[in-house]
């Protein structure tokens, strides 16, 4: 019953400069000097949240995929967050789940935020995602993602942990933080999401609210700066937990069309 570490990086993002971007967390990153199991990087990552893909994306194996894949060779770590890609001629929100190995998995962002017309410019992906890792199964969402829980829904407990990576702004973050504790609550898991700070290219302000709750809805970790948030989740509380309070076995089965 492996404990699992995570790396939650809390930054501002440089409007539309990629190869800043990545300069920038690769020094973050490398200030992570205790042992960890995912680095988790925000939404859009490199560029902030933008419609402006033309000219910002990028096809899988270029430069932003392989400098994740570096970064988890370096640091033997799971680094997951999400970007620009152009593949078969659409455009996608993508979150790269970069293994140290160089195994790795997408997930591409399902719910589209309309009220940015991210619907106009990107296509909304089909399958959710649970990936298997350091015996833990996880289930990664972005952003908007949070607001739909039919689409999170943790039936017959298929994931441990919901991770969220997000642009979320600071005016609607009590939506935010309200939704991060009741998709623990509700699923029996624990429920951890990633914001930015700072404001964007259209002065959208930022202001975190990283959180970490546990199956009880009690909080783990929470911060509103610009910071490295660690903390290490217990498999052996959430055990605990579930077979305590298995309200799972009387979750509605059903189907998403």
């Amino acid at each position: 019953m492996q404990d699992l570490k995570l790396s939650l990086i809390q930054s501002d993002i440089y409007w539309h400069q990629i190869d800043a971007n990545l300069a920038m967390f690769e020094e973050k990153i490398w200030q992570i000097t205790e042992p960890t199991d995912i680095i988790v990087l925000p939404e859009m990552f490199q560029t902030g949240f933008t419609m402006e893909h033309k000219g910002h994306s990028e096809p899988m194996n270029l430069t932003t995929f392989k400098w994740m894949k570096q970064m988890a060779a370096q640091k033997k770590a799971v680094v997951t967050g999400s970007y620009i890609v152009k593949e078969g001629g659409e455009t996608f929100n993508r979150l790269i789940w970069m293994q140290p190995d160089g195994e790795f998995k997408t997930y591409d962002k399902r719910h589209l935020f309309r009220m940015a017309n991210e619907h106009d410019h990107f296509s909304g992906g089909e399958d959710r995602l649970i990936v298997e890792w350091k015996g833990w199964k996880i289930c990664p969402l972005v952003c908007y993602d949070l607001r739909f829980p039919v689409w999170s829904r943790n039936v017959n407990l298929e994931y441990d942990l919901l991770l969220y990576v997000a642009n979320w702004p600071a005016v609607r973050v009590n939506a935010w933080d309200t939704l991060l504790k009741a998709r623990a609550m509700e699923n029996v898991a624990y429920s951890v999401g990633l914001n930015r700070v700072g404001k964007d290219g259209k002065e959208i302000a930022y202001n975190g609210h990283t959180g970490a709750y546990s199956p009880k809805g009690e909080t783990l970790a929470f911060s509103e700066e610009e910071e490295i948030i660690s903390l290490t989740l217990s498999k052996s509380n959430l055990i605990d937990f579930r077979e305590k309070f298995p309200a799972h076995l009387d979750a509605d089965q059903f189907r998403i069309e």
